[in-house]
């Protein structure tokens, strides 16, 4: 069924840049799919853009677990009160978080020890996740 305001012919060919706009190419530019209906079968262009994407999420959790980190550092050589919430939520996270490194350092001094401890899973994070995040853009 046409419609009197529809010039199009039923059979005219598609732009070039497909039928869905730019940035879709066919598998076989006016051949008919295998399944004989005649449709061309599209897929997306291999542009980055989720390796991109993948990068920056890891870029992201890097960031975030070393703010953490940082974040209860601070707290606790400011002297924060650690019978707040939110100072026990960033301490709670701020451990789980650097679970592997929790007595490396044993110092006398506990701002020191809290530092030490804390910090290099902090310059970890940073290190490992920003490598690994590089290395995936490079994909």
């Amino acid at each position: 069924m046409t419609y009197p305001h529809d010039t199009t012919p039923m059979n005219a060919p598609h732009s070039p840049e497909g039928p869905y706009g730019p940035g879709y190419a066919p598998y076989d530019q006016g051949q008919p799919a295998p399944d004989g209906r005649g449709r061309e079968r599209y897929r997306r262009p291999r542009d980055g853009a989720g390796t991109a994407r993948t990068a920056l999420i890891i870029h992201t959790i890097a960031d975030i677990a070393a703010a953490f980190l940082v974040l209860w550092i601070l707290l606790f050589l400011l002297g924060a009160n650690q019978a707040n919430v939110f100072v026990d939520f960033v301490e709670s996270v701020a451990d789980g978080l650097a679970w592997w490194s929790q007595d490396i350092f044993t110092m006398d001094t506990e701002g020191l020890r809290v530092l030490l401890n804390y910090g290099l899973p902090a310059v970890i994070y940073l290190l490992v996740g920003h490598g690994i995040s590089a290395r995936v853009r490079r994909l």
